[in-house]
């Protein structure tokens, strides 16, 4: 039997709903729509397709969309110096500031220069801490979202063994960080991990973001298990895929995401839930 699938799209779908919703009602008792400043810099496609997606998904739901499109030459000090006036504006709850950033451009000391309570990519060190602590507040919107999905699907973690593949301080670390939260016995494996092939085949639950091809090899898996598959790689055809091999995997498992429209649209909706949270709870 083929695996049942995990929707990420439609789901993010009816969380857009609700939030638009709850922004409406936000703007009703007189208060300004939730602001996110949203940084690109240079002309990468990709991650021009990623900032223009967010920025289409800021209007869908209510929420001020302030761009700001700079050079690739821009200079560290000058980023700085937006990112500061960014956090004194009261029109700004949120500041996303797209990665990768070019080469001469610092980028631990640019998510650190960001208040962490405008922090809604959740990578602030503060932010991080508090989900390693146990007590979150802006949480990575990646690893937020997968929780979420699997919630809605009544996938329970708890007393199971979950292995995330990739170790990145965007998905990897704050992913295991918050399977542990929700009661996972978790492995963390990368790339000086040995026997991968072991820890995949006892794992309940795989996360892979590794961001590389064909990471483990589907005759690993069994169909017992989810499959959450957060990689993302355009072909030569055109077409999208993610690190695990779909076609293949989707006759070993019990649950998979399909790759588009698994875990990305679950990206986006939590920024949009992250920046209202800013406006609301954290000002």
């Amino acid at each position: 039997m083929p695996a049942s699938l995990i929707d990420g799209r439609a789901f993010a779908a009816l969380r857009r709903d609700e939030l638009k919703q709850r922004i409406a009602m936000h703007v009703q008792d007189g208060q300004r729509a939730p602001g996110l400043a949203v940084v690109l810099i240079g002309t990468d496609p990709a991650s021009a397709i990623y900032v223009n997606n967010k920025r289409k998904a800021c209007v869908e739901v209510g929420i001020k969309s302030i761009s700001y499109d700079l050079p690739e030459q821009t200079s560290q000090d000058d980023l700085i110096k937006l990112i500061d006036e960014l956090n004194l504006s009261s029109e700004v709850d949120g500041i996303l500031i797209q990665l990768p950033l070019p080469k001469h451009i610092n980028e631990n000391i640019i998510i650190e220069r960001i208040k962490p309570e405008k922090d809604v990519d959740g990578f602030h060190p503060y932010n991080l801490g508090r989900l390693a602590q146990r007590n979150p507040l802006l949480r990575p919107c990646t690893p937020l979202g997968i929780m979420n999905l699997l919630q809605h699907y009544g996938l329970d973690v708890k007393r199971k063994h979950a292995l995330v593949i990739g170790a990145s301080n965007i998905v990897g670390r704050p992913m295991s960080l918050e399977l542990l939260l929700a009661g996972a016995t978790v492995t963390t494996c990368h790339k000086f991990t040995q026997n991968l092939d072991k820890f995949v085949q006892i794992a309940d639950f795989i996360v892979v973001a590794t961001g590389k091809i064909d990471v483990i090899d589907a005759e690993w898996l069994n169909d017992k298990q989810v499959v959450i598959d957060v990689g993302m790689h355009r072909l030569e055809d055109g077409s999208l895929r993610g690190d695990v091999d779909f076609k293949k995997a989707v006759n070993k498992v019990a649950w998979i995401t399909p790759v588009p429209g698994g875990v990305g649209p679950m990206t986006i909706v939590s920024l949009l839930e992250n920046t209202l949270m800013a406006a609301t709870k954290l000002s």
